[in-house]
């Protein structure tokens, strides 16, 4: 990697905080049922507490002043969980944004939906458009849903469409590049994760962002996703401001 293209690629990915805070964290909100299962209590009440941490998440990382934070909601394969859980799910969608976008707008929270849409419950897709219709002028924290999302099928999605191009002669294959590829994803406009948080223990990405992951840092908490409480947020934070990032390049301890 030339000095140059290594330049670029630092300044793309590199947190825009001084403070060393990382610009965009991701969370695999994982663990709600086995915290539900190991008090003897059915699965939706692990997803019911997960709810009223996705609260103290939020408002904590507005707080601190990063400007990203996309949470993984709900998988395009979730769907073939029980009929009861999903439908329970959706309930609880519902309730987050009908109680919570005023509080959000008031916090100057802005939420954007990534996912396909195809298919969705017409209730379900006009109050997702609803949430990001009504902070579309905020300018603080914007909080990405990941809903009806899956890596593999977002690059799909976007390789179709370049496809299409090239067949209606926009574009030449030879000439596609990466950042195409980017401008076509779910996240276009956004950056890439600089953290991806993971709870319950479990060390995969699960189909999240796996184009966007490429130089991100990782953080595996331990405890499920109703324990991940703003201390554990900042533990992993302060985590991530002791990682050097070399994107592919050598570190400053083998460069000098």
């Amino acid at each position: 990697m030339t000095a140059t293209v290594q330049e670029e690629t630092q300044d793309r990915y590199a947190p825009a905080d001084p403070s060393g805070l990382p610009r965009h964290v991701a969370i695999i909100m994982d663990g709600n049922g086995r915290w539900a299962a190991l008090r003897g209590l059915p699965r939706t009440e692990g997803h019911r507490n997960g709810v009223k941490t996705v609260r103290q998440i939020v408002r904590r990382a507005g707080e601190l002043g990063i400007q990203y934070l996309t949470l993984f909601a709900f998988s395009s394969e979730n769907w073939s969980r029980p009929h009861a859980e999903v439908k329970f799910l959706m309930g609880l969608l519902r309730a987050y944004v009908r109680s919570d976008l005023k509080d959000l707008r008031e916090s100057n929270v802005r939420i954007r939906v990534i996912g396909s849409r195809d298919g969705l419950d017409p209730g379900i897709l006009s109050l997702l458009e609803q949430a990001e219709q009504g902070t579309a002028d905020c300018t603080g924290l914007e909080l990405v849903l990941a809903f009806n999302y899956g890596a593999r099928d977002e690059m799909v999605r976007a390789v179709r469409q370049l496809s299409l191009e090239v067949a209606r002669g926009g574009k030449q294959p030879e000439e596609i590049t990466s950042a195409d590829i980017e401008s076509h994803l779910d996240t276009a406009g956004l950056p890439d994760p600089d953290l991806i948080i993971r709870t319950s223990g479990e060390q995969r990405l699960s189909n999240f962002l796996l184009w966007q992951a490429a130089y991100a840092e990782f953080y595996f908490a331990p405890m499920h996703w109703p324990d991940f409480d703003c201390s554990a947020f900042e533990e992993a934070l302060s985590c991530f401001k002791n990682r050097e990032r070399r994107f592919g390049g050598v570190g400053a301890a083998v460069s000098t």
